[in-house]
């Protein structure tokens, strides 16, 4: 047995105060099923199949049996699932008019087999309409496919937010050693300042851009908004936009407080992720630039844990700018 003090430091916990899984050394498990089966439900009911025979449209999904988890072993996560699913169709012939309905089955979605590898079968209650059956078969498997891609990406993003969790420094290794890639700047602050809940933290700055074709005031509105963040993000929210407001996104995978706020111009947050050391806050200031009908958004998040800056980078641009995307595209009548 090592003595006091000597041992591996991917296994030293006595410097938290709540001993947490420090380095991300030891196996850890998260439960992704009911994640999962509201995810499934989200991006494959209400699928619409067009073609020259006709318009079909994904139904409910009716059968649902399976299970998903994610595990995080040495910094790494890993992802197991099994789902055995069946969905109902309908649709209508364009020259004709007739109906006709069915169902879809997905026998073994798994982390075993690519999606494109994926059995979908097809099939439809006894009567004329082949053409319907046809045009499912093609358009509607393809349209199913990158459905099923969505969830995997958002179990691989939205839904291991914060599972990787800052690391230790080794004993004896300058902070500044540490080389982020990207738009990324390492701060330049003293390790007695990086102290948090006893352990030292490297730290990064994320800088990131993004174009929006909407004006500055709308998209500020879009993060200011307790009913339009819940619409972009798909969650309860709590938006209490004003200095020292409290903002809570992702069922409290995000939190924080509001530091300062200029209409159309600025936002800056104490920002963070749940599974951050206790009382750790990025500060995360967003800017808003109008160029002709759009809106450069420049995003800067200082004080971001190094081992969270990929998860981080994600959370901004999956969970946050490519659904404030597709929130756009709606009808404006949405906005309001």
């Amino acid at each position: 047995m090592a003595k006091w003090g000597q041992g591996d430091p991917r296994w030293i916990v006595e410097e938290r105060a709540d001993a947490t899984n420090v380095n991300n050394w030891h196996w850890t498990e998260r439960d992704a099923t009911s994640w999962s089966k509201r995810k499934l439900k989200e991006v494959l009911e209400g699928l619409v199949v067009e073609g020259e025979a006709g318009r079909c449209e994904i139904g409910d999904l009716k059968h649902v049996e399976g299970e998903a988890s994610c595990n995080s072993r040495k910094g790494k996560l890993i992802f197991f699932y099994e789902w055995n699913l069946r969905l109902s169709w309908r649709g209508t012939v364009k020259e004709s008019g007739e109906k006709h309905k069915g169902s879809v089955e997905i026998p073994n979605l798994s982390e075993e087999n690519e999606v494109d590898d994926t059995e979908i079968n097809v099939s439809k209650k006894k009567g004329e309409g082949d053409v319907l059956k046809d045009l499912m078969r093609t358009e509607g498997t393809t349209k199913v496919r990158e459905a099923l891609r969505d969830y995997l990406k958002a179990l691989k993003t939205e839904f291991t937010l914060g599972m990787i969790l800052p690391t230790k420094a080794p004993v004896g290794q300058e902070l500044t050693e540490h080389k982020p890639s990207g738009n990324t700047v390492q701060d330049s602050v003293s390790p007695q300042s990086l102290d948090i809940v006893g352990v030292k933290i490297p730290t990064v700055r994320i800088f990131m851009r993004e174009m929006f074709n909407s004006p500055a005031d709308e998209l500020y509105s879009i993060f200011t908004t307790k009913e339009l963040v819940q619409k972009f993000s798909k969650c309860p929210a709590v938006i209490e936009a004003e200095k020292g407001g409290k903002l809570q996104m992702f069922e409290g995978c995000v939190s924080g407080e509001y530091t300062e706020l200029v209409p159309s111009q600025r936002i800056v947050l104490k920002w963070r992720c749940r599974s951050w050391p206790d009382e750790h806050y990025a500060t995360v200031a967003l800017r808003f630039q109008a160029v002709a009908a759009q809106t450069e958004l420049q995003l800067e998040c200082h004080g971001v844990p190094e081992a969270a800056e990929e998860s981080t980078r994600h959370c901004w641009q999956q969970q946050h700018f490519q659904e404030i995307h597709t929130f756009l595209q709606q009808p404006r009548d949405s906005m309001e």
